[in-house]
């Protein structure tokens, strides 16, 4: 076999490459994925073709297409044996992420509830 034989370039996404060809043409078709998806969201935020409500759902999809891309393409992330102590990690940072959000939401609604100023404080202050 040679260098550039077309059997090494058979590769799933996220295994390991066998040389550098391989790899860079993964991490091409990566960066390619990655841009279109990002210019399709950019048009689906911006465009008046698509039906209202449906842009946030759509924007979701492409999100999370999006996520898959990097996942693949860059974190290497299979379904492999071997890839068991990434996808672990990877579910840990997602839980800790969402606990983070989810904190800070709860916080920030409850800041505003208990910090508004009193109905009665502001009536007297508009009476001045």
């Amino acid at each position: 076999m040679t260098e550039h034989d077309p059997e090494k370039l058979n590769v799933a996404p996220g295994q390991p490459h066998s040389n550098i060809l391989s790899e860079t043409v993964a991490y091409v078709i990566g960066l390619a994925l990655a841009l279109v998806l990002t210019g399709v969201s950019f048009w689906v935020a911006s465009t008046s073709a698509l039906w209202g409500p449906g842009v946030a759902v759509g924007l979701v999809v492409l999100a999370i297409a999006q996520m898959g891309v990097h996942l693949v393409f860059f974190l290497h992330i299979t379904s492999g044996p071997d890839n068991t102590n990434n996808v672990l990690a990877l579910a840990f940072g997602v839980l800790i992420v969402f606990l983070v959000m989810i904190g800070t939401i709860w916080i920030m609604g409850h800041m505003n509830a208990n910090m508004a100023p009193d109905p009665a404080l502001m009536n007297l202050q508009m009476q001045h």
